[in-house]
C-alpha cells in the first residue's frame, strides 16, 4: 500500500545511506592503498557491489511507497560495512564469504518487505513455532558437529547452519503470539494465592515448558550464549507484556538457581566462570583467548593503532566472537564507543517502533526482536571485555557467520514491516480527519 509519507521517509533514509556508503568507501580505499595490487582490487569491487545492493533496495522501497523506518537500513549498512572491512583486513576469504551471505541477507530482506507486509498471519501459528523450535534445537544434538566447544551446528556439505540462530526468531514469534493472547490474564491474574493475583497454569504453563525445554537442550549442546539470550529475551518480553516486576524477580531467581546448578554439574560451565574470574591462571590454555583480547583492547588506546596496523590475528576466533576486540585495537576506544552508539540507536529505533505499533502482537513482536538484538550485543561485548563470562555468540551484523547474518536480516525485515503498517495507519487517520474537516 502506498503511503504519502513514504517519500519523506525514503529521502531521510537516502541521506543517511549516503554517509554509510562513504564510510564503506573510505575503509575499502584504506585497505586497498595499504597493499595496492590487482588482487587487492577485489575489496573495491566488493564495496561498490555492497553499495549497489543497499541503494537498489532503497530505490525499490521508494518506488513501491514502502513506509518502513528510515533509520534502520542505514544503521545496518554501517554494521555491514564495518564487518566487510575488518573481515577483509583479517582474512580476505572470510570477507568474500560474508559478502555472499550479505547478498543473501539483503535478498531475504527484500522478500520479507515485499511479500510479508501482512505479517499478522504469523500470530496464528504459535504452537507451530514452539514445535519447530524444539526440533531445531534437537537436531544438532543428534546430527550436529561441535565447534568452539558447542555442538550447535549442522553440516550441510557446502556450508554449515546454526539452527539456534533461527530458533531465537521462532521463540520471539511464539512469545509475541502467546503473550498477546493471554496478556490480561498474565498481568492481572485469574486466581489468588495468599492475596497475590496469579495467572492459571494453562496460561503460564506453555511459556515455562518451552523455556525449560530450550534450556535443557542447550545445556546438552553446551551453547551457553544462546541459552542466556533465550532466557533474557523471554524475561524481557514477559515484562513488556505484563509490567509485573514479580515475574522478573522470579525469573532472576530461577536463573541464579540454574546457574548454580550448572556450575556444580557441568565442567564446561565451571571452566567458563573460572576463566572469567582469573584468565591469567589459564593464560597458556583455555584463558589464552580472553587474555589476548584484553591485550588488544589495551593496545588500542583512545584512537587505535590504525587500520591494518594492529595485531588482532593473535586473538583466536577474532573474526567471530572477538571481532569487537579487533575493531577496538585498530580504531581505539573512540571507534569502539562509536560502534556501541550505533547499536544503541538501532535499539532505540526498535523500541520506538514497538511503542507506536497498532496492537499487542505487533508491539510485543517489535519489542522482543529489539530486546533480542540489544541483549545479544551486550552479552558478546561484555564477554570480550571480561564484564561477563565468555558466551560465544556473534556480534549482530558484524561478526562472521551466515546463519547469524540471515537471521538478523529476517528480524530487520519484520521490524520494518511493523513500522510500515504503523506509518500507513497514521497517514490514513490524518486523511480521514482532513476529509471530515473538508466535509
Amino acid at each position: 500500500m502506498f503511503s504519502p509519507g513514504a517519500c519523506h521517509l525514503r529521502a531521510v533514509e537516502g541521506k543517511l545511506l549516503f554517509w554509510a556508503c562513504a564510510y564503506l568507501l573510505v575503509g575499502a580505499g584504506a585497505l586497498y592503498f595499504l597493499k595496492p595490487a590487482p588482487s587487492t582490487a577485489v575489496v573495491l569491487i566488493g564495496a561498490l557491489a555492497t553499495m549497489a545492493a543497499f541503494w537498489g533496495l532503497h530505490f525499490f522501497w521508494s518506488w513501491t511507497g514502502f513506509a518502513g523506518d528510515p533509520f534502520l537500513l542505514p544503521l545496518v549498512a554501517f554494521f555491514s560495512s564495518t564487518s566487510l572491512v575488518f573481515l577483509y583486513r583479517l582474512n580476505p576469504a572470510y570477507a568474500v564469504r560474508q559478502f555472499v551471505w550479505l547478498m543473501i541477507g539483503l535478498f531475504t530482506l527484500w522478500v520479507i518487505t515485499r511479500f510479508l507486509l501482512r505479517y499478522r498471519v504469523l500470530a496464528d501459528y504459535k504452537y507451530v513455532y514452539a514445535l519447530a523450535g524444539i526440533i531445531g534445537l534437537l537436531l544438532p544434538i543428534f546430527l550436529g558437529v561441535e565447534q568452539g566447544g558447542a555442538k550447535s551446528w549442522l553440516d550441510l556439505g557446502l556450508f554449515q547452519v546454526q539452527p539456534s540462530e533461527f530458533v531465537k526468531i521462532l521463540l520471539v514469534l511464539f512469545l509475541a503470539s502467546f503473550l498477546a493472547e493471554n496478556r490480561l490474564a498474565l498481568a492481572e491474574g485469574t486466581r489468588t494465592l495468599m492475596g497475590i493475583a496469579l495467572p492459571a497454569p494453562q496460561e503460564w504453563g506453555p511459556l515455562l515448558v518451552m523455556w525449560g525445554v530450550s534450556l535443557l537442550l542447550l545445556i546438552f549442546q553446551k551453547d551457553l550464549g544462546a541459552a542466556l539470550i533465550y532466557f533474557t529475551t523471554f524475561l524481557a518480553m514477559v515484562y513488556a507484556s505484563t509490567a509485573r516486576v514479580a515475574y522478573v524477580c522470579l525469573g532472576g531467581a530461577l536463573f541464579l538457581a540454574g546457574a548454580a546448578g550448572s556450575y556444580a554439574l557441568f565442567e564446561h560451565v565451571r571452566l567458563r566462570v573460572e576463566i572469567w574470574l582469573n584468565p591469567w591462571k589459564y593464560v597458556e590454555t583455555a584463558g589464552y583467548q580472553v587474555v589476548q583480547s584484553l591485550f588488544a583492547l589495551a593496545a588500542g588506546g583512545l584512537t587505535g593503532s590504525g587500520l591494518g596496523a594492529g595485531l588482532p590475528q593473535f586473538v583466536p576466533a577474532v573474526h567471530t566472537d572477538f571481532i569487537f576486540a579487533a575493531i577496538t585495537e585498530e580504531l581505539g576506544l573512540a571507534g569502539g564507543l562509536g560502534l556501541l552508539i550505533i547499536y544503541m540507536l538501532f535499539v532505540y529505533r526498535g523500541f520506538v517502533i514497538a511503542l507506536a505499533a497498532r496492537d499487542d502482537f505487533a508491539c510485543l513482536l517489535a519489542a522482543g526482536f529489539t530486546a533480542l538484538m540489544g541483549l545479544q550485543t551486550f552479552i558478546i561485548i561484555a564477554g570480550v571485555i571480561k564484564l561477563l563470562p565468555l558466551t560465544g555468540v556473534t556480534l549482530p551484523f558484524v561478526s562472521y557467520g551466515g546463519s547469524s547474518l540471515v537471521a538478523n536480516f529476517i528480524i530487520l525485515g519484520l521490524l520494518l514491516n511493523i513500522s510500515h503498517e504503523t506509518q500507513v495507519g497514521v497517514v490514513e487517520k490524518r486523511l480521514a480527519r482532513w476529509k471530515h474537516w473538508r466535509g
